[in-house]
């Protein structure tokens, strides 16, 4: 049998055909593996930035929530200890008046203080009543007095005024007290004056 030319040329047009289908096919398929590929790193970058961005703002949000808590803390401080030394300048004021009642009592002598003198007896009665009293609301509100005799010297707490030699003292050891010192909440408020022992 003899094949015409007609069909051997449709025959191999469609065979041709199919083989551009194929390739094409195939390119296409290529392309879109590389189009495919391509978004996925661009996907990837963009996701690794992302994830960069979520970091640096979790730790911005650290960090301010450190700070509010650091300045919470230090107001709360501060407001406590407004109240505990908020009335310190008044305290300072009011020892004055605390010294001039000790002076006033130290001053009358003791002999004078009998029934036979009823009026310096009852203003020396009072002047101590008061005296007592004035320490009891320093207490209440915190003030306490030093009265370091015998102590070993504390410069936080005492201020030396004058050396005198010991009889029978540790060098270093108070052994008068010029002025009373005081403390407010466990605060030196005002040292006491002092006369401390001398080395040898």
């Amino acid at each position: 049998l003899r094949t015409s030319p007609r069909l051997l040329c449709a025959a191999t047009q469609q065979k041709n055909t199919g083989q551009n289908l194929e390739e094409e096919q195939s390119q296409s398929q290529n392309e879109q593996k590389v189009e495919a590929s391509s978004a996925e790193k661009l996907l990837a970058e963009e996701k690794a930035k992302l994830e960069e961005q979520l970091k640096e703002v979790t730790d911005k949000y650290k960090r301010a929530l450190a700070d509010a808590e650091n300045v919470r803390q230090r107001s709360q401080k501060l407001v406590e200890e407004a109240k505990l030394y908020g009335i310190q300048s008044f305290c300072k004021d009011l020892l004055e008046v605390a010294d001039i009642l000790e002076k006033a009592t130290e001053s009358v002598p003791k002999e004078e203080v009998k029934d036979e003198n009823p009026h310096l007896k009852s203003l020396y009665e009072g002047l101590v009543m008061t005296e007592v009293q004035i320490q009891k609301v320093f207490k209440k509100h915190g003030l306490m007095r030093l009265n370091p005799v015998g102590a070993k010297f504390d410069p936080y707490e005492h201020e030396a005024l004058f050396h005198t030699p010991g009889q029978g003292q540790e060098p270093g050891t108070v052994a008068l007290v010029s002025k009373m010192g005081y403390k407010l909440h466990g605060r030196t408020l005002r040292p006491a004056l002092v006369g401390v022992v001398k080395g040898p």
